[in-house]
């Protein structure tokens, strides 16, 4: 490969730039340099970033350049990465987008980020995202909405939008996510980038700011498989601190990457292509798929007869664990407090509502609100109990289709990224995005989403398209296999908006 310039070091994969910093091609110094002026060229167009920690960068990466020539290094010793803004970072503000946290500071770092860490990557800084992780459009942001680097009048997806958008601008080698309802693989798909939603309990999730805690998980959003392999690598494993971490051991994901999917039993949800979908998206999948089978994959149609459930059941079960995570932010123990703007004249529980009333943005409001309903007395058992049972049923779809197929492909979303302020009048319209999306949530299972083609638009680039991979528990192994010799046979994850 030609000699990068230090200027251009940014548009290195974050494979890619392991690999040189292994050799001493280049430093961690000069490629964090590189990434912080590439923040500063672009991010006054797309704003990916909450807070960018430059001064702590070039520490970390001089720090990390030490390491390196003791030979002490790891994979991702010297990589420059940005963190979605609920993930706790020692020393680092971590607001989740919200006025109720503009001020937060944790003393720890998440899990995930201290694995990072302690690996010698490199924090960039925090990324912008929908309010405490609720949203499909990053327009939920209580500072700033994100904007997409393919067409700056467009959303970036959500609620993970800021990190992809960030990958996707050559801010940010890659970036830690997080994934409740599709909030990694949307924003992957809108972006052209890779995104990784790996099995609930596969990646610790101590240090996350809760959102509905049974179906959040971390995970990486990069420029292709081989990267997002690098990452799990690092980040995956049993963690004491979360009763929900899983025991099993962790294999070796960058070996799993064997670039061979002959006789793989690839699945298509005949669910999955329904009437609605954007006709280029459809075009976009079914040629991936194709490409797919191309490559040695048997192609089977299966059925999924629960997904038409899940969306109502997911917009039950998200609401109700987030009435709950967010009773904690009520002005008394931390975080934003209405008495701190001075009024005075008011007691503890009116405090408290006006805490909630101007702290808390209005999507969190309307999802607390429904949440609080479907937990409340005399309505559990009709909502609440009977989403768990769709829940459980949806379980049984995916694990009897898994007993005739090895993974599924299927579109991310319906449609392609949309204008800016489009669907914020029409939340039903809005949360449809994420209807192909949601299933996986709720059965706990690893998925993915990798560039499959773009779709004409207003502008000269077109549109990316993501085609989504779903496996079993535990299965991200095959998933980031299938993803990677796609992408060694195709070039769409090469793609880069002209910002």
């Amino acid at each position: 490969m030609s000699e990068t310039p230090t200027d251009q070091l940014w548009q290195l994969s974050a494979s890619e730039a392991s690999r040189r910093l292994a050799d001493r091609q280049i430093s961690s110094v000069d490629l964090t340099e590189s990434c912080l002026d590439r923040i500063a060229e672009v991010d006054d167009r797309i704003s990916a970033y909450i807070t960018v920690t430059a001064d702590l960068a070039r520490q970390q990466a001089a720090d990390a350049d030490r390491r390196i020539a003791a030979g002490e290094a790891t994979p991702l010793t010297g990589l420059p990465m940005q963190i979605k803004d609920l993930l706790c970072t020692n020393g680092v503000a971590t607001t989740c987008a919200s006025r109720m946290l503009a001020e937060y500071v944790p003393v720890y770092d998440a899990t995930a980020v201290s694995r990072l860490r302690e690996q010698g990557a490199v924090l960039l800084g925090k990324g912008n995202m929908d309010e405490f992780g609720m949203g499909s459009s990053t327009e939920n942001s209580a500072f700033f909405p994100t904007r997409n680097p393919w067409d700056t009048a467009r959303v970036p997806g959500g609620s993970s939008g800021g990190s992809a958008a960030a990958v996707a601008a050559g801010a940010a080698p890659f970036a830690l996510g997080t994934d409740t309802g599709g909030s990694i693989r949307q924003p992957a798909s809108f972006c052209g980038v890779t995104g990784l939603k790996p099995t609930y309990g596969r990646v610790s999730r101590y240090g996350l700011v809760a959102y509905a805690s049974s179906l959040d998980q971390v995970g990486p959003i990069a420029r292709d498989a081989a990267d997002c392999a690098l990452i799990l690598q690092a980040i995956a494993g049993h963690d004491p601190r979360d009763a929900t971490s899983l025991p099993d051991p962790v294999p070796d994901y960058p070996a799993a990457l064997t670039g061979d999917i002959k006789g793989l039993r690839l699945g298509v949800p005949s669910e999955y292509f329904a009437e609605g979908m954007d006709s280029g998206v459809r075009a976009a999948v079914t040629a991936a798929i194709e490409q797919l089978a191309d490559l040695g994959a048997e192609i089977r149609e299966v059925s999924l007869p629960t997904t038409e459930y899940a969306l109502a059941g997911y917009y039950i079960i998200a609401p109700s664990e987030c009435s709950a995570n967010l009773a904690r932010y009520d002005g008394v123990k931390y975080g934003y407090s209405y008495q701190d703007d001075g009024p005075g004249d008011v007691d503890m529980w009116e405090a408290m509502e006006r805490t909630r009333q101007h702290g808390f943005g209005p999507e969190v409001k309307r999802r607390i609100m429904l949440g609080a309903f479907a937990l409340s007395s005399g309505y559990y058992d009709a909502y609440y109990h009977k989403a768990q049972q769709v829940r459980t049923l949806i379980r049984q779809d995916f694990a009897r289709v898994f007993e005739e197929v090895d993974a599924l492909a299927a579109p991310v979303s319906p449609v392609t990224a949309f204008p800016i302020g489009d669907r914020t009048d029409d939340p039903v319209r809005m949360y449809l995005v994420d209807v192909y999306t949601l299933p996986v949530n709720m059965a706990g299972l690893p998925a993915m989403s990798i560039p499959c083609g773009f779709v004409r638009s207003n502008t000269d680039q077109g549109l990316p398209v993501g085609l989504q991979l779903i496996g079993p528990h535990l299965s991200e192994g095959r998933l980031l296999n299938i993803a990677h010799t796609y992408q060694q046979a195709t070039a769409w994850h090469q793609q880069r908006p002209e910002i």
